[in-house]
């Protein structure tokens, strides 16, 4: 179901904003933050989810505690979309993949063990996944 932005109003919005940094925050708190009692705060975010505002919650993984280290954004061109994505997806290395316009076909995001973990999932892309062609950028910083 599609949400109806004009439907938000700015409490909606407040408690999207603290729950996109602590989707674990408890209904008191949440109510705290954003003037309302722990019950209408509850309601508000039921209600956000039954409207598919709220999509699902999920968690962030600190990667380099897994040992992947590098981060980057692959570029890639793929001569079979659905085997590919079906193949990235499965990937633990593959923290997000977006099917996008342009020269290539998706924008992949991947944690890697260092350089040598990045250059097996790069082969393994082409190899096994049915990339023709893929661009690599490292990420060197990144904020949120």
């Amino acid at each position: 179901m599609a949400a109806d932005s004009t439907a938000l109003d700015r409490i909606d919005r407040a408690i999207l904003d603290v729950l996109r940094d602590d989707a674990r925050i408890p209904y008191q708190a949440l109510g705290e933050r954003v003037h309302l009692s722990a019950n209408a705060a509850a309601d508000r975010v039921r209600r956000l989810v039954r409207t598919g505002v709220i999509r699902r919650f999920t968690v962030d993984i600190d990667q380099a505690a897994l040992g992947r280290d590098l981060e980057a954004v692959v570029d890639v061109h793929a001569t079979d979309f659905e085997r590919f994505k079906e193949e990235a997806l499965r990937c633990p290395e593959v923290t997000w993949l977006a099917y996008v316009t342009g020269r290539n076909d998706f924008q992949v995001h991947v944690a890697c063990e260092g350089t040598a973990g990045l250059n097996q999932l790069l082969k393994r892309f082409t190899r096994e996944f049915g990339a023709d062609d893929t661009v690599t950028t490292v990420v060197l910083e990144r904020s949120r």
